[in-house]
């Protein structure tokens, strides 16, 4: 039987682009986020506070994702989506920054060097509530929903 969770982790694993969706008083509002993740499925990233997304967000904490794997043509669909809550994480976050660095293949920067990593962008948490597996191999077109507590 395939474990949902773990199939779920090894999209997070294999990945690193995500397809962030928000709302403001323009409408709905789509931008692609270089993310990391936690154990218990949290989704992190960093952006300019002062970007389309960032300012919806602290108008509006809810959003929505999609994470997909992909590295050729007519390969089956696997991949994720997502709905949850967001949160502008204060201060820097050091042990985020080296997770996101290192998955993005750089070197373990040096902590007095974070700031200028950082350059004026803040940290975001979504805390999933739902999160739906794209498993074309296992489940065909038929998507798994799983409610997170």
């Amino acid at each position: 039987m395939v474990n949902i969770r773990e199939r779920i982790l090894e999209v997070l694993e294999q990945t690193h682009l995500m397809s962030l969706a928000t709302v403001d008083e323009g409408g709905p509002w789509v931008a692609d986020v270089v993310f990391i993740f936690d154990d218990d499925l949290n989704i992190y990233w960093m952006s300019d506070p002062k970007t389309r997304h960032s300012k919806a967000i602290l108008e509006n904490n809810k959003a929505a994702g999609s994470i997909t794997y992909s590295t050729k043509r007519k390969e089956t669909n696997f991949g994720v989506q997502f709905e949850g809550i967001v949160e502008q994480l204060e201060g820097i976050q050091f042990s985020l920054l080296v997770k996101h660095l290192t998955k993005r293949g750089y070197p373990k920067p040096k902590i007095s060097d974070a700031k200028k990593i950082l350059d004026g962008d803040m940290w975001y948490k979504l805390t999933p509530t739902k999160v739906g597996l794209i498993d074309e191999e296992n489940f065909g077109y038929d998507r798994q929903d799983t409610n997170i507590k």
